[in-house]
């Protein structure tokens, strides 16, 4: 089995620097997560953009919904920031043949208490058993994108 990650940026490939507070979005975290990991199937992870998924528009998930589309590989995983994550799961909704699920993380995969090494194993479990659709995978939970909603107060997802 292979899955195609696509990497547009987000949290989860956050970068911070400590002096000034800022941070920028760097190199796909998925691949350094899969990297370290003895797994069983084959992956391919390719950055689409670099960009915290607030300053998301309708060209760049164009941009996403073109890749997916044109890729061969039925099993997609997308490293999303979770801001707007389900408004690209809703853009991709529709596309026939795949199964692509969207994770992130709340806090960059280079923090300790990071929960990106746990969103993207359930990404990997979900396209991996799931049938052909658009799905969100976080806080050990898949979700329908046209059925739930980011909770801030939370600090996760939640049904509708």
């Amino acid at each position: 089995m292979k899955i195609k990650i696509f990497a547009v940026g987000g949290t989860i490939d956050k970068v911070y620097f400590d002096q000034l507070s800022e941070y920028q979005v760097g190199v796909p975290n998925a691949q350094e997560i899969l990297d370290a990991l003895p797994i069983a199937f084959e992956y391919e992870v390719e950055s689409l953009l670099r960009k915290d998924s607030l300053d998301m528009n309708d060209a760049d998930r164009q941009l996403v919904l073109e890749h997916v589309v044109a890729d061969p590989c039925a099993k997609i995983i997308l490293t999303h920031g979770t801001d707007t994550m389900i408004d690209t799961a809703r853009r991709l909704s529709g596309i026939p043949g795949k199964c692509i699920v969207l994770t992130g993380a709340m806090e960059p995969a280079r923090f300790k208490s990071s929960d990106a090494v746990f969103n993207v194993g359930v990404a990997v479990g979900a396209v991996s058993s799931l049938p052909n659709g658009v799905y969100i995978a976080m806080n050990g939970r898949i979700f329908d994108p046209f059925k739930c909603r980011k909770n801030r107060d939370k600090r996760m997802f939640e049904e509708l």
